[in-house]
């Protein structure tokens, strides 16, 4: 039990990090290409 409990945990930080890691290049790629946009910038 445990051990499915695991692996749904980590089935969820998987989809949420490809999800994040999603918006991180929409963002990326929609960012304005002057100096001004400061969006996602890390």
């Amino acid at each position: 039990l445990i051990l499915a409990g695991a692996g749904f945990a980590l089935k969820i930080l998987w989809w949420v990090a490809l999800a994040v890691l999603v918006l991180w290049l929409i963002g990326f790629v929609a960012r304005p290409k002057g100096s001004s946009g400061r969006w996602y910038r890390w």
